[in-house]
């Protein structure tokens, strides 16, 4: 499925849209261990990994809603989406494959 989704811009972003969605949430398991136990690490890690993912879902958000002329709408629900815990995934059942 993941080779089917790769073929096209839009399923490229679908793809990263799950990833960063699954950072977002991974980040969140690693403040407590940074703020709570002074483990500075995972959170690095995870927190510069969700970074990289975020900055390339916007890029590719702008993109695809380009090539496939989304509404400014769309666009600002698809952004606020990935500010929003798990708004990657409802965004991906509810905006991306529509």
């Amino acid at each position: 499925m993941i080779e089917e989704l790769a073929q096209t811009p839009l399923g490229r972003f679908r793809i990263i849209a799950f990833a960063e969605g699954c950072s977002y949430l991974l980040f969140g398991l690693t403040m407590p261990l940074k703020y709570g136990l002074g483990m500075l690490l995972p959170n690095f890690i995870v927190g510069s990994i969700h970074g990289a993912l975020f900055i390339a879902y916007v890029v590719l958000l702008f993109l695809v809603a380009r090539a496939n002329q989304w509404s400014l709408k769309k666009v600002a629900l698809a952004f606020a989406a990935s500010l929003i815990p798990f708004g990657t995934f409802y965004a991906d059942k509810h905006l991306f494959t529509k």
